[in-house]
């Protein structure tokens, strides 16, 4: 119990909160924790916009973030705690990689055998009986959330050792990152050349997260990732505006699938 007082008794100290929000040093400390976690939270992004995916309707894709969204509140609350610990936690890095690996080789699968497209049919016509899928996706936004969440509360640590600045910068940070998570969400549905584009980059992603493992210990620099990251971006735009001339993309399924939603209210 005084391990727990020890690590967790600074989050129930008004006089600690009180301090932090009256400060305005502290804010300018949260603002830049917040740049932080948005910066490292680019990959998470990216991940969790491609997972809502195999969700049938557009609702539900938005559904799993919000429930994501709290989970990743509560994590990070108890992460924080443990902070000082995190730095041998290395072996959620590795099964993180491979995970991310994993879903980067079932979709190419999927898709040079042809069981993408039938299996977003599957499930759009399962309806409200596919809740199975919907928790089984917001359960991996949360084991997602666990792998990303390890550098970013490290980070922010070293920024500050108050653990109520840190919990106020990455409680801001992840409904930053779920925000741009839901746009790149909606742009895949009206840009079909993002969703493989974004599993190409999940696969960088889990070998940038495998390299910073202790035994290889090589950090490729979040600013220098995330300008990576937005030239491919804007180079699969060009492709996409390129093939598509006249702008058509998957509109037609944003509206079946805002159709599918009414038929369920």
């Amino acid at each position: 119990m005084s391990l727990l007082g020890e690590l967790y008794g600074p989050f129930f100290d008004g006089h600690n909160w009180l301090t932090v929000i009256e400060s305005g040093q502290d804010w300018l400390i949260i603002l830049s924790l917040v740049l932080i976690e948005c910066l490292l939270s680019v990959d998470n992004a990216i991940v969790l916009a491609a997972q809502t995916r195999v969700l049938p309707t557009l609702k539900e894709q938005e559904e799993s973030l919000f429930y994501g969204i709290w989970g990743s509140y509560l994590f990070r609350f108890l992460i924080i705690g443990i902070g000082t610990f995190l730095i041998n936690f290395w072996e959620i890095k590795v099964l993180g990689a491979i995970y991310l690996m994993y879903l980067s080789y079932r979709f190419f699968k999927n898709q040079l055998t042809g069981q993408h497209h039938r299996r977003q049919r599957k499930s759009r016509a399962a309806g409200l009986t596919g809740r199975k899928r919907f928790w089984a996706v917001v359960a991996q936004i949360e084991f997602i959330d666990i792998v990303f969440s390890i550098d970013s509360v490290l980070a922010s640590l070293a920024v500050s050792s108050n653990p109520v600045i840190v919990l106020i910068g990455g409680c801001i940070g992840i409904a930053c990152m779920r925000g741009v998570a839901e746009i790149i969400m909606r742009l895949m549905r009206k840009i079909p050349e993002l969703e493989p584009m974004a599993y190409v980059l999940i696969f960088l992603i889990a070998i940038k997260l495998f390299l910073t493992i202790p035994m290889i210990d090589i950090e490729i620099p979040s600013g220098q990732f995330g300008i990576f990251i937005v030239g491919v971006f804007i180079a699969t735009f060009i492709v996409h505006f390129i093939r598509n001339p006249k702008g058509k993309g998957e509109q037609p399924q944003v509206k079946e699938d805002d159709n599918d939603d009414r038929s369920h209210r």
